[in-house]
C-alpha cells in the first residue's frame, strides 16, 4: 500500500476526511495505511486558512455566536479521557450562514474574548451580534450591538442547526463515539477542516 497514490485518490481521501467515517474505515476503503493517512490528515489540517474560507458581506449585518460543548459524556466527544472537557466557540454571519470565526477553549469569558479576537475586523466594527443569555458574552462586545436573546426569538436557530450538523458530520463529536481525539491539535484540526469545507460549500450556493 501507499507506493503510488494518484492525485484523484488523494483528493477523494481529502473529501472523506470531512465525512463521519473512522480513519481505519478510510484506510480499508481507499487501500492506504493508517500511517500514510495520518500524515495526509495532518497536512490537510495545517493547510486550513485562519479565515476559514468565509466570505463576509460588505458591510456585515448580523453575526450569531454560540458555544458547543465537546466533552466526555454521552452528549458530545472528548479528548483522551472523559474528564477532559473542551468547548467549541463559533460565530456565524447571518446573511451568508458561513462560519467566520472559531475558538477551542473552556467556558469562561476569556474564551469569549478569544473568539471575539478571531472575528474579521469589519465584523467587530460594524456587525450586530446575537447570542444566548450566557453571561460570559457580557462586556466582550459593544453593548449597543449585542443582543442577548432567548430561544423563543429564534434568531440563533441557524447556528444551532450548524451545531447539530457539526455533531453529525465530525465523528469526533458524535454522541457515544469511539472516534475520540487523542491529540488536541487533531481535535481542533478536524473541526477547522470541516468548517472550511462547509464554508466553501456555502460559498458555492451564494448568489453572484
Amino acid at each position: 500500500m501507499d507506493r503510488s497514490i494518484a492525485p484523484a485518490q488523494r483528493r477523494r481521501i481529502a473529501q472523506l476526511l470531512c465525512e463521519r467515517i473512522a480513519l481505519r474505515g478510510i484506510c480499508r476503503t481507499m487501500g492506504v495505511s493508517l500511517t500514510w493517512l495520518l500524515h495526509c490528515m495532518v497536512e490537510c489540517f495545517t493547510t486550513c486558512p485562519d479565515h476559514l474560507h468565509a466570505q463576509c458581506p460588505t458591510p456585515p449585518t448580523t453575526v450569531v455566536m454560540s458555544r458547543l460543548e465537546a466533552e466526555a459524556d454521552a452528549r458530545w466527544s472528548f479528548m483522551q479521557k472523559q474528564a477532559n472537557k473542551h468547548w467549541i466557540w463559533i460565530a456565524m454571519e447571518a446573511k451568508t450562514r458561513q462560519i467566520i470565526a472559531g475558538h477551542m477553549g473552556d467556558r469562561s469569558r476569556e474564551s469569549a474574548k478569544a473568539l471575539w479576537a478571531t472575528l474579521p475586523e469589519v465584523s467587530r466594527a460594524q456587525a450586530t451580534f446575537h447570542t444566548d443569555q450566557y453571561e460570559a458574552y457580557t462586556g466582550v462586545m459593544s453593548a449597543e450591538r449585542h443582543q442577548a436573546i432567548t430561544k423563543k426569538a429564534r434568531n440563533t436557530n441557524p447556528i444551532e442547526r450548524f451545531n447539530n450538523t457539526l455533531r453529525q458530520r465530525v465523528s469526533r463529536l458524535v454522541r457515544e463515539t469511539l472516534s475520540f481525539s487523542k491529540k488536541l491539535a487533531h481535535h481542533i484540526g478536524a473541526i477547522k477542516y470541516f468548517i472550511c469545507h462547509y464554508n466553501l460549500t456555502r460559498a458555492a450556493a451564494l448568489p453572484v
